[in-house]
């Protein structure tokens, strides 16, 4: 496996969504798990984040992956804390939070799904927002409190400001940030926060103390710039190309690597480029992205010596 020029506390794992869509199953739904994690192994990827298509429990994910010698990254949670009491979350998310722990994950993948538009064919501009700073507030003091109980737990809540959610834009992470205790990490995903209307490196340089986890995402600006033009919904922006993996796209992910190795980063970074594997075949996209983060980590590590 060619790692030996990346830095030993970052490991370059991916997303099976370059193989197959949990939300959009015509998007490789008849691609086997199997394939996803054979082909990440033979490419280089040192883990995997969570699909539809993985099982439900600790035993079986572990199975899964050990055939592979793959670890298990992390995974999605959805959550719908902006509905609910923190006594029914940490109900609803304990499984999960063992699921992972039990399998070496450190970090959860926290995505509020709560009146969220994501998956819908709904213009992103009709997405959720809180309308006062009470609101702000009282979310923000629940999802701390549900961040301490995860870390109590071993894992640490990585919050995924998402496309058609309550936190989209740097302003929403801005005010997210400042209103929560530093148990909630922050999952910074480049692609998001470009679509988002932010500066990624802008972004992570501002919050790169609590980053604790990383989506590579790269964009097609003209792709983009369609998107907000036409009003898009997040489907019609993955079926139309808006997204794509690092070396593809136009986000320059040299700058951000500097970023994270001069503050000692020490996690994952994850390839996650939501596409037609009919238009980008998942093994020729999957391997320029691992390739890509290969190459500028070896180069980002040498301008740090």
């Amino acid at each position: 496996m060619p790692t030996s020029n990346t830095p030993s506390a970052i490991r370059i794992g991916i997303n099976p969504i370059s193989w197959s869509n949990d939300d959009l199953p015509a998007l490789g739904g008849e691609t086997p798990l199997s394939t996803a994690l054979s082909e990440g192994k033979e490419i280089g990827y040192a883990g995997f984040e969570l699909n539809g298509k993985f099982p439900k429990d600790a035993k079986g994910v572990g199975d899964v992956l050990r055939p592979y010698d793959l670890a298990l990254v992390s995974g999605w949670y959805s959550s719908r804390l902006a509905r609910r009491s923190v006594a029914e979350e940490i109900e609803a998310i304990t499984g999960h939070v063992h699921l992972l722990a039990e399998n070496g994950a450190t970090v959860l993948v926290y995505g509020e799904v709560a009146d969220s538009i994501q998956g819908q064919r709904i213009a992103l501009v009709e997405r959720p927002r809180f309308h006062s700073d009470q609101a702000w507030q009282e979310y923000a003091d629940k999802l701390t409190q549900l961040a301490r109980f995860t870390l109590s737990k071993g894992v640490r809540l990585a919050y995924h400001h998402h496309m058609g959610a309550y936190v989209e834009s740097p302003q929403d992470i801005d005010k997210l940030m400042a209103l929560t205790g530093s148990e909630v990490g922050l999952l910074f995903d480049s692609g998001h926060c470009y679509m988002g209307g932010g500066e990624p490196l802008q972004v992570l340089k501002k919050h790169i103390e609590r980053v604790c986890h990383v989506h590579f995402k790269d964009v097609r600006k003209p792709v983009v710039q369609l998107a907000r033009n036409n009003l898009w919904s997040f489907p019609d922006c993955i079926i139309n190309g808006t997204f794509t993996v690092p070396g593809d796209g136009d986000i320059d992910f040299s700058a951000l690597l500097d970023v994270l190795l001069a503050a000692h980063y020490q996690g994952w970074l994850v390839v996650e480029a939501e596409q037609d594997p009919a238009v980008a075949p998942s093994y020729i996209y999957a391997k320029k992205g691992y390739e890509t983060l290969r190459n500028l980590l070896a180069d980002a590590q040498h301008r740090s010596v």
